[in-house]
Order: C-alpha cells, then sequence, then structure tokens
C-alpha cells in the first residue's frame, strides 16, 4: 500500500484530523504497516494523535 492510499484511510477515519493512539495502531495493524509509519504519515498530513497510551503526544 503507498504512501497515497494509506493518507487517505487515515483521513477517512479522522475528518477532524485527530486519531486516538488506539486508532492509529489499529489502522496500521489493519493496512499492515509500521505504526511509526503511520505516525509519520499522520505528521505529514497534520493529523494529531491524542490519547497516547505512552504519554507522547
Amino acid at each position: 500500500m503507498d504512501k497515497k492510499d494509506v493518507l487517505a484511510k487515515i483521513m477517512e477515519k479522522c475528518p477532524n484530523m485527530k486519531i486516538s493512539c488506539l486508532d492509529a495502531r489499529q489502522l496500521a495493524e489493519e493496512l499492515q504497516i509500521d505504526s511509526r509509519e503511520l505516525g509519520r504519515i499522520c505528521d505529514e498530513a497534520g493529523v494529531k494523535i491524542t490519547a497516547c497510551e505512552l504519554g507522547c503526544f
């Protein structure tokens, strides 16, 4: 799956430009990509990761 397709899925899941950490990790698993890669794509697109389970965001 290329970056454009991943970004489309992210935007579909979070139209308000925010996604919870749990939802982001589940989406990464669903898309079969590394969660760090999903995080990088979110950062580049300006999507904020909220409710971080590690307290990072």
